[in-house]
């Protein structure tokens, strides 16, 4: 009986499934996920504040919410050769109508 994928040393299928998180693992982002929500429970308030001692860092901490919210534009450079030479330009500018 050969290694077949999904086998560990021991031939042993019935280890933890590819993906699954170690229970620690899983402990902690569980606590970090509750940390986060109850901060963004408290974000408006906290928003206030700072706006009412330092209205400048706060809009800047509305700008970097906004990163979160609204994506950002790509930028787009447009690269292009004319082969062509402008030889001569002519205007031509007709009166109409007179005031005879």
């Amino acid at each position: 009986m050969g290694f077949e994928k999904g086998d560990n040393w021991k031939g042993n299928k019935l280890g933890r499934p590819a993906g699954k998180l170690n229970r620690s693992t899983e402990q902690a982002k569980l606590t970090i996920a509750r940390v986060a929500n109850q901060g963004l429970n408290n974000i408006a308030e906290d928003l206030e504040k700072i706006r009412k001692e330092n209205p400048t860092e706060a809009a800047k901490i509305y700008l970097r919410l906004l990163e979160y919210i609204v994506p950002k534009q790509k930028a787009v450079e447009i690269r292009g050769e004319i082969d062509q030479r402008i030889h001569q330009i002519t205007v031509n500018i007709n009166k109409s109508g007179s005031n005879e």
